[in-house]
């Protein structure tokens, strides 16, 4: 019973392990890209806009 059983403990410990590696991951990235495009975009309407025209 025990040796039937302690695989799949094992089995389901490692799936837990990964998917928490996974989710950790996957937060850090997310926000480490959510925080530059926000940076961006900022920075992007600070420039002055560009005038259209002739130059001179």
């Amino acid at each position: 019973m025990v040796s039937e059983l302690t695989p799949n403990l094992l089995q389901l410990a490692y799936t837990l392990i990964f998917l928490l590696l996974v989710t950790v991951t996957g937060g850090i990235l997310y926000l480490t890209f959510a925080e530059w495009w926000d940076r961006r975009r900022y920075e992007r309407e600070e420039e002055p806009p560009r005038k259209s025209g002739k130059r001179r």
